[in-house]
């Protein structure tokens, strides 16, 4: 219910409403608009390749390294980005923020970034779509990207003076999320109701719950 809410202070409560897909309360890091169907990716990392593993000290002994090592982070990302950019990705959906170098790139290829998504936003997205979070596999830049959930539109949501971002999914199953935009004049006004409303779903998915014989 936490992920499938959002309070809005200052409104009267005939402004509340229901709204099809989520809404995730955070602005895009980038926004590339994109018309009909589209592909989303989920990641829990940066993007942006490492020059060393975990554990691993990398030493430069000059700037020339330094600077040959910048180009080949950045020739990278812009390799990956535009990898996804050839397996019809148009939208990331991150845990972690991503380094500017990955919001450039996406933004030169047309792929939008939201990032910073809790742990629950992950979850809920990954139950909706059955699409678990794609890892970066190093060297190999030919294989196809399969972990990708389709998205029936993804668009920038201003509530009040708060920029969100509003996104539908294609379920996996039978779950079909829609999220609640409740209104009220104030914070407190709006925690009561939220609880109230909270409660009377778990009271309804009791109700409902199939009994085992």
């Amino acid at each position: 219910f936490a992920e499938l809410h959002a309070a809005v202070p200052g409104l009267p409560l005939a402004s509340s409403r229901l709204l099809p897909g989520i809404v995730l309360r955070r602005d895009f890091a980038a926004y590339c608009p994109a018309d009909g169907e589209l592909r989303a990716l989920l990641v829990t990392e940066t993007l942006r390749p490492a020059l060393a593993a975990s554990g691993v000290e990398f030493v430069v002994d000059s700037e020339g390294q330094y600077q040959a090592s910048l180009r080949w982070i950045t020739q990278r990302t812009e390799a990956l980005m535009k990898h996804l950019q050839s397996n019809n990705v148009k939208l990331l959906l991150s845990s972690s923020k991503q380094e500017e170098v990955v919001i450039y790139y996406a933004k030169l290829y047309g792929i939008s970034v939201v990032e910073c998504l809790s742990s629950e936003e992950m979850a809920l997205i990954t139950e909706i779509t059955g699409v678990s979070p794609y890892t970066p596999f190093g060297d190999n830049m030919d294989r196809e990207i399969t972990e990708t959930a389709v998205v029936t539109f993804c668009q920038p949501l201003v509530l009040v003076s708060k920029r969100c971002v509003h996104i539908g999914f294609a379920s996996a199953c039978a779950f079909q999320p829609h999220s609640l935009i409740l209104c009220g004049p104030a914070d407190g006004v709006n925690e009561q109701h939220a609880a109230a409303l909270q409660e009377a779903f778990t009271m309804l998915q009791q109700l409902f719950k199939t009994v085992q014989l």
